[in-house]
């Protein structure tokens, strides 16, 4: 086998896409769930957007001289997240998802981040075994969970879209709670206007770049983060995801009649801080 890997390019977004689609689409299959990346146009859309954003590294892998996956980092904060790596289903177990994965630690390593984050289907047991032999730690549970945005308010917390003026006071809250601030990935929110913010005692103590499987939120407690869900229209992608660690809010969330779609894994490696408040991660961390 002839395994090369080089630097994506936007013209590698249609293959590539259609790879997402049927890796993310055959393991969930095999495991009757849901799957994460539910048609090929959604596959090449997400691979398309990663591909164009200066933010995210790509790497793609080429045997015999057909792309057989890709994989992609998150550049945007000083903790590098990885994801999505696929492999088409007709490569795997050749060690291609092990070099993806080998790629983008050195890509990090180079660049000097000092952790790398990740979230994995806990039913998907090859790549746990996989991430962990490379040094990666199981961090939290995370429930990913759809249904209904519950309607309503919590008393003293106002929540509103965030502008760019936002910004230093959201990482600051961010800073408070994981240690590093994640600037990049809310000015990106803020652009695109799905950004928002909880404000507290006239101040700014919570705020989420969605809500939504590829969105994050931190607040210094759980009233922000219930705040944010019920202000919500919708749970874009397959679902808002919640550390089942935090069980005031992953059952506050159940008694809502918001349903568990799916278990994650949050993985780690490098530099990883404890959250000092509550928090609710991205599929990428």
């Amino acid at each position: 086998m002839d395994l090369k890997l080089r630097s994506g390019t936007p013209e590698d977004a249609e293959t590539c896409g259609h790879i997402c689609f049927k890796a993310f689409g055959a393991i969930a299959r095999e495991h009757t769930f849901p799957a994460d990346v539910p048609a090929s146009e959604v596959g090449v859309e997400l691979v398309s957007r990663l591909l164009n954003h200066p933010g995210f590294y790509s790497v793609v892998a080429e045997v015999n001289g057909k792309v057989v996956g890709s994989n992609f980092l998150d550049e945007r904060s000083t903790i590098a997240g990885v994801g999505p790596v696929t492999v088409d289903p007709a490569s795997q177990d050749h060690g291609i998802g092990r070099a993806l994965m080998h790629d983008v630690i050195a890509r990090a390593a180079d660049r000097g981040n000092p952790g790398i984050r990740l979230l994995q289907s806990a039913y998907h047991n090859r790549s746990l075994s996989l991430y962990a032999n490379l040094g990666f730690q199981v961090r939290d549970l995370v429930a990913c969970m759809q249904g209904t945005p519950p309607k309503g308010e919590i008393a003293g917390y106002r929540v509103r879209r965030a502008t760019t003026a936002d910004t230093g006071a959201c990482a600051t809250v961010c800073r408070r709670v994981h240690g590093h601030d994640r600037t990049g990935e809310m000015n990106d929110a803020i652009a695109q206007g799905t950004a928002l913010v909880t404000e507290h005692d006239r101040r700014i103590s919570g705020y989420a770049t969605d809500l939504a499987f590829f969105s994050h939120a931190v607040g210094e407690n759980n009233e922000d983060l219930k705040a944010l869900i019920m202000a919500a229209d919708v749970f874009a992608g397959p679902g808002i995801l919640v550390p089942t660690t935090n069980s005031e809010l992953f059952q506050w969330c159940l008694e809502r009649d918001l349903r568990v779609v799916q278990l994650m894994t949050l993985m780690t490696v490098g530099l990883y801080t404890p959250p000092q408040g509550a928090y609710m991660p991205s599929v990428l961390y």
